[in-house]
């Protein structure tokens, strides 16, 4: 008779697992009679960072799955961590196994519960990789906005510390969950051959993030300043920055200033970078040459070479325009259109390119950490799709040339350029190690 092997808890599979396999489905007797999986089958999250993106998108995303359940959340701003403590109380208020959520100051209190299984991190894009790191550390899995990273080195240690610690990870490039308009579809197209092949591809977003100058103001009670700043050189508090009452109407203006964030490059550059990525088939690497135009101020211009001679540019009409032998293809958001025009009417045929499909970007994150496989936008499309982002900026900021090693992640004979990699970080915001 066989020996009875051990149980294993959903927790501990999670946690341990290094297998990245074929999505395997939840019984259907995991799911209660009120279509809520109980307790010990639900992915228990973490939320770092509540501002504008988390109180809308990913809460009204998270809050509509039965199988997971947001147990704790982290921000430097009172007011916001407690309107999304709220929200999460007021979905799951009536579970008889409710036992509250959580609010926190510091995200490391978060990384720190061995009951959570997974963190969500919505920061300014400073605060993006240490909770990345550290949680992967931990034996989390990670869903990250978008730009994954502040800074080329950042990027790199993100792909080594998943990898190292074998986790999942979604970084919020929804536009390859085909969010917004057919992204996928237009990739699909492209490297089925629609348009023969790529010579050449615009991506008309924002320009560089510059230095912050921002005057002093009285600080927002509930905030603490020290704690939002994280790694960025100390300055006075703004509203610019962190807005009073909790969640501005308006985007937050951080994007704007190098100490948090690339710009426009790297605010919808992230998102439309990386379709252009996708579509060249470059997730495992990117351009290897940089080239600034002839008046960086102008903040549009730059050029960026990949080994196959394909030259992307930044500047023109809003999303991506892709240049091949045999027409020109775009795509934005809401919009797809083609010259030839037939390039996009004719369906796909089965012989032809079909890209990873995905059943919406936060139900693949959910999906793939119980399949143990990766999501459609992996560590690694995050960071090569924010090298993309950076390399540009870098082309802005100190017009010159530059060449670039994607495998190696690093310039080329060039020291003074690797010194751009990262910044001087204020202690105790170190990098971690992986």
């Amino acid at each position: 008779m066989p020996v009875p092997r051990p149980a294993v808890s959903r927790r501990t599979f999670l946690k341990s697992s290094t297998a990245f396999a074929v999505p395997s489905l939840m019984a259907a007797t995991a799911i209660g009679r009120d279509g809520r999986a109980p307790a010990s089958e639900r992915i228990t999250i973490g939320l770092i960072g509540t501002g504008k993106m988390c109180s809308g998108y990913h809460l009204n995303s998270l809050l509509g799955f039965n199988d997971v359940q947001i147990v704790a959340v982290c921000d430097p701003d009172t007011t916001r961590r407690q309107l999304a403590r709220k929200r999460v109380a007021a979905r799951y208020g009536d579970r008889t196994d409710y036992k509250g959520c959580a609010e926190y100051n510091d995200f490391r209190k978060i990384i720190d519960r061995p009951d959570i299984d997974a963190v969500l991190i919505a920061t300014p894009d400073h605060w993006h990789a240490i909770p990345v790191i550290e949680a992967c550390k931990a034996g989390k899995d990670v869903y990250c906005e978008k730009p994954l990273t502040l800074t080329l080195l950042e990027a790199q240690r993100c792909i080594e510390a998943v990898r190292k610690h074998k986790r999942v990870m979604q970084t919020g490039s929804q536009q390859r969950s085909s969010v917004f308009g057919p992204f996928r579809k237009a990739c699909e197209l492209i490297r089925s051959g629609r348009i023969g092949r790529i010579t050449r591809v615009r991506v008309g977003v924002g320009g560089p993030s510059r230095w912050c100058d921002l005057p002093a103001e009285k600080i927002e009670p509930g905030l603490d300043w020290n704690m939002w700043l994280g790694a960025a050189p100390r300055r006075p508090y703004n509203a610019i920055l962190s807005a009073r009452g909790g969640i501005s109407k308006p985007w937050p203006q951080w994007r704007a200033y190098r100490e948090y964030s690339g710009g426009g490059q790297t605010d919808m550059g992230a998102h439309h970078y990386d379709i252009a990525q996708w579509a060249l088939g470059m997730d495992h690497s990117g351009p290897v040459e940089v080239i600034p135009p002839q008046d960086p101020a102008q903040g549009q211009g730059a050029r960026l070479i990949y080994a196959n001679g394909v030259e992307m540019i930044h500047g023109g009409p809003s999303g991506c325009t892709f240049t091949g032998t045999d027409g020109t293809l775009r795509i934005d958001r809401g919009h797809l259109s083609s010259d030839p025009a037939d390039a996009i009417q004719d369906p796909l045929a089965a012989d032809e390119v079909h890209l990873y499909k995905s059943p919406g970007h936060h139900r693949d994150w959910i999906n793939c950490i119980r399949a143990r496989k990766r999501p459609v936008a992996d560590v690694e499309i995050g960071a090569r799709s924010v090298a993309v982002c950076h390399l540009s900026n870098l082309a802005y900021w100190h017009a010159r040339k530059l060449r670039w090693d994607p495998q190696k992640w690093r310039f080329v004979d060039d020291p003074e350029a690797n010194s751009w990699r990262d910044y001087e970080r204020r202690d105790p915001w170190q990098l971690p190690t992986i």
